[in-house]
């Protein structure tokens, strides 16, 4: 499996531009939900295609909350107290990952998206 390219041994000391990396990845995900499975979702009419594109739309979520987490991670390293937003957030991953795995077995679809 490929390592992240950007070192989180120490998040205190993540760069401005490693910061702005982890935030467009989160971006990224988060218009890929609402500009992408959302829609894509919303137009089949196929019951098992969107099956495939919610498990999708998960996998999506938990890329997306992951990097929210993250980033939330890294303010508090830096001396923000937001360990109530963290939480939230951590919640938000939990249900997720819940939802991925009653899923396991089941397939998924890609969408495609380009920003």
């Amino acid at each position: 499996m490929a390592r992240f390219p950007i070192d989180l041994s120490n998040l205190a000391s993540i760069s401005p531009d490693d910061l702005k990396a982890i935030k467009v990845l989160k971006d990224w995900a988060e218009k890929a939900e609402s500009q992408a499975f959302d829609p894509a979702i919303q137009r089949t009419s196929d019951e098992t295609i969107r099956t495939e594109l919610t498990n999708g739309k998960i996998k999506n979520k938990i890329l997306s909350v992951t990097g929210a987490i993250l980033l939330l991670q890294i303010e508090q390293a830096q001396g923000k107290d937001i360990s109530d937003q963290i939480g939230t957030e951590q919640s938000k991953l939990e249900t997720n990952v819940q939802l991925d795995q009653s899923a396991s077995g089941q397939a998924s679809r890609a969408v495609s998206f380009k920003g």
